[in-house]
Order: structure tokens, then sequence, then C-alpha cells
């Protein structure tokens, strides 16, 4: 028997500043932690200023965790000490194992004056806080496009829907990241894991994110609009339906860790005295580990 899930909270996404400047909107972040375990944050640089984002996030250090950058608009220009270098643009994406350690730079451009995307920090477990780092860039057209109901469009970056799989593969949480766009009045109805965490992040529009029955002004609750985050309780399928504007949200699903988690800034390790190792490293200079140089590695090689 189907156990639709839930909601049991609505965010609303805070403005901040991050990197050397850069005036953003987060979703979550370290004081919701473990709330959306195995996801550590999520970040909206969606900007109309160039003077919001141009200074972007110079050269830092990651370790024991994933990053996950995925475009609207503009292009973001990325360069890594295990010798990687590329841009993406507007549908790219592109996923990024810290693991061990590695130092990379972000800096956003707009195209045709516009810039905007998202960040999502994805933990390590502590088996493999310390893995090889990796890198991969995606781009929009190497990304399937399904509509697994009438008025309802969704790009599968990972998991699956609909019989598409994404083509990030391999990654330790299992996680399911869908772009889905909904039509006015439609429901988009997708199965889920029991026991995963599954939230969803609103980017256009508004709709009910718990049932899709009912009318919009009866009072339940469940709704959410732009730049708000949507956690759900457990089940195995959740049903969403737009308001009276195209609705178009992320939705994102994996497996929980369970583990302490101990964050420093860029860092986030299970013990303080890691995050203070790790730190210590990245003074010394013995940061990045021997044996992480672009070995195998390659941008698109397949490795996820």
């Amino acid at each position: 028997m189907t156990r639709r899930r839930e909601v049991v909270r609505v965010l609303d996404a805070l403005k901040t500043v991050e990197g050397a400047g850069v005036r953003l909107h987060r979703a979550f972040g370290a004081r919701e932690v473990p709330l959306f375990d195995p996801f550590l944050m999520l970040d909206d640089f969606r900007a109309d200023r160039p003077e919001d984002y141009l200074a972007g996030f110079p050269w830092h250090p990651h370790r024991g965790i994933e990053t996950v950058t995925s475009m609207l608009a503009g292009r973001v220009e990325h360069g890594d000490s295990i010798g990687n270098a590329g841009t993406i643009g507007a549908g790219d994406v592109q996923w990024m194992t810290a693991g061990s350690g590695i130092v990379h730079q972000e800096m956003p451009m707009p195209v045709d004056g516009a810039m905007g995307g998202f960040q999502l920090w994805v933990n390590l477990p502590r088996a493999q806080k310390m893995m090889a780092p990796r890198y991969r860039e995606v781009r929009a057209a190497e990304i399937p496009v399904v509509s697994p109901a009438p008025g309802v469009t969704v790009r599968v970056i990972a998991g699956e829907c609909a019989g598409a799989v994404g083509p990030v593969q391999g990654i330790v949480v299992d996680p399911v990241y869908l772009d889905v766009a909904v039509e006015p009045g439609a429901e988009f109805v997708h199965p889920v894991e029991e026991g995963y965490t599954v939230f969803a992040y609103v980017v256009d529009g508004a709709g009910r994110f718990d049932d899709g029955a009912g009318r919009f002004d009866d009072g339940a609750g469940g709704e959410a609009h732009n730049r708000q985050v949507v956690l759900y309780g457990d089940g195995d399928e959740v049903t969403v339906r737009a308001r009276d504007l195209p609705l178009r949200f992320l939705f994102l699903s994996g497996r929980p860790i369970r583990e302490p988690v101990a964050w420093g800034g860029p860092i986030v390790m299970n013990t303080e005295e890691e995050v203070r190792e790790a730190l210590r490293e990245y003074r010394q200079g013995t940061f990045v580990k021997e044996g992480s140089e672009k070995k195998g590695v390659e941008v698109g090689s397949g490795l996820f």
C-alpha cells in the first residue's frame, strides 16, 4: 500500500554573504543539521546585479563532502588542485567530490546580463571522507528530459524518473536529483525510498507539496513558493500540484548517514579534531594528498 509523504517543515531561504562577498539565499545549512542528512547546505545564487556575485569564490579548500553546482543562467568558471579547469553554463551541472582534500575556485560571470544557479553540499560518511577527489562536468545535453505525466517535465540529473536514469551515478548516498517543471493544475507523483531524506526547493511559482487533492484555499499545509524549501516526513511517494502559475522546483532524496557532523567552514568531518587537523594541513601545504593528482579523473571521464 502506498504511503504518501507529508510535509513536516517549510523554510524560507535566508539572505547571507559567502565567498569574497557573494550575496545569495541559503535554503538550509549548519543550523539545520541533521534535519536534511545527508544533505548539508543548499545555496541559491540567483542575482540581478553583477556586484552581488562578481567577487566569486576564490581559491579555498574542501574535505569530507561533495559539492553540486547547477546553473540556470550565466556561467561559472572552475579550477582546482587536481588539474581540472572548465566552465559550466545554463542547464549544466558540476559534481565534485572533495574527499581527502581539494582546493578550488568558482568564479561566476553573467551571460546576456543574467547569472544564477544553485550549489548543494552533500556529506560523505566516515568510511569515504578521505576517498580520492574526483570531478565531473555534466552538459545540459547529457541530462535526459522526460514527461512522467501530462503537464510535467523532469530533467533527471541523478537517480531515475519515468524510466530515465541521470548521468551522475555511483554517488555514495544514492541521491535522486530532479529539476521538475509542472504546468498550472498538473500533478507530479514520484516514488521515493522509505527511510531516505526527501526535500524540494521552489525555484518559481507555487504549489502544494503534501497532497494533490483538495483546493489551495482549504487551509491545508504543505504549500510553498519561490525560495522556500519543503522537507518531507517518511513514506514511499510524493505528490506535488501546481497552483495557477507554472511551478518549478528541485527535488532531492538521499540515504541518511546518521553520523556526527563537525563543521568548520568548507571542511566537514566527524570530529572537531579532524577539522582542526585539516586546517593545520591546509596551512602547512600538506592538505592535498599524494595520489590526488589528475589521474583518471578527467572531465566527463565517466567515473561517476
